[in-house]
């Protein structure tokens, strides 16, 4: 099996580079293995998209999220988040940016938490409905004093014209089956693809005060269904990724998909936060198979003294190159969103 996990990883990628080690010490996140030339880009050269509004520990810009319009713009939604509050209310707006090139952006919208009303975002999910041509966005948040939920704004025929107060919640918290039934008790940060004809959306479910990957279908975006069993999660609690594993990208290969997630492990210094990741493979996009069981495939290359994090990654194709942008920790520990270029 792990023989078959390597052989995906050479066909799909050409890893054919050797070996990355770059910490012994169990208490911080590190990456080691056969994972070649990913990881060597993922660790190298980078473009900063996005910093956050004050370089001072804490503030963070991350939780990118990329699409392109039918003329070529990129635009993105990301998360913008301050220390000024309490933890789990931190995320204060959700700024909307474009750009010609996909690499230097412009502010042209932002929806603030006040606006919806929320007390605070977490990661959003921007996509291009294929059918009408229209934007779609999602956010996550505690709805209405309640749990975590996934919310959605009314559909736009451009980001510039989301309109804060149309949100509502679209994936919540099911009812128990019976008294001492466990289900997922919160939902967010959502990563939501439009294939095989309908949206799929991969979603954290917090259960047993574990973060876990749940997966739910939808025909229109409006209205969704979970997959498979609602209390099974897609990914075990095991080796690095033994505290959490959390979605963060699905790229379609032509044989299947790639599935980008990110996780930490219990021993790692704060690993709520501390935030690794990892890569697997699905043909179907539900049953997923881990190609990097054993250590994640990235981690800063800029850490501060206790955080490496690199999380909320998106990958995206252009031309012939595959663009990753992702929410990575920096040495003063601020959080910037970076791009990084990988040739396919």
């Amino acid at each position: 099996m792990k023989a078959m996990k390597i052989l995906l990883a050479v066909i799909l990628f050409g890893l054919a580079e050797g070996v990355m080690a770059k910490e012994s010490d169990l208490e911080k996140p590190f990456v080691e293995g056969f994972y070649g030339r990913i990881a060597t880009v993922l660790a190298g050269p980078y473009s900063v998209v996005l910093k956050p509004d004050k370089d001072e520990a804490e503030w963070w810009a991350g939780a990118p999220s990329v699409t392109r319009g039918a003329d070529g713009t990129f635009w993105m939604a990301c998360r913008m988040r301050t220390p000024d509050a309490p933890r789990g209310r931190r995320g204060y707006e959700i700024r909307i940016l474009h750009s010609k090139d996909g690499e230097h952006f412009e502010a042209v919208h932002h929806i603030k938490r006040e606006d919806v009303p929320i007390p605070g975002f977490e990661r959003p999910a921007l996509l291009v409905d294929p059918k009408s041509g229209q934007f779609k966005l999602y956010a996550c948040g505690p709805w209405q004093d309640g749990p975590w939920c996934i919310i959605k704004f009314a559909d736009a025929s451009s980001p510039t014209e989301f309109v804060a107060s149309s949100a509502k919640a679209v994936i919540v918290p099911r009812a128990k089956t019976y008294d001492r039934d466990v289900p997922p008790v919160e939902y967010k940060d959502p990563f939501i693809i439009f294939a095989e004809g309908a949206y799929h959306c991969y979603v954290i479910g917090y259960v047993r005060q574990n973060e876990r990957i749940f997966h739910f279908r939808s025909a229109d975006g409006e209205q969704w269904e979970p997959v498979g069993n609602p209390y099974e999660p897609l990914m075990s609690l095991s080796g690095w990724h033994d505290f959490f594993v959390r979605p963060a990208c699905v790229v379609p290969t032509g044989v299947g998909y790639l599935f980008v997630y990110e996780g930490s492990k219990t021993t790692w210094n704060d690993p709520v936060y501390n935030i690794a990741t990892g890569l697997a493979f699905t043909f179907d996009l539900h049953h997923v198979m881990d190609l990097t069981p054993d250590t994640p495939l990235v981690v800063s290359s800029t850490p501060s003294a206790n955080f490496s994090t690199f999380r909320y990654s998106h990958w995206i194709r252009n031309g012939q190159e595959m663009w990753v942008y992702a929410e990575v920790a920096c040495p003063n520990e601020t959080n910037e969103i970076r791009l990084y270029k990988m040739k396919e």
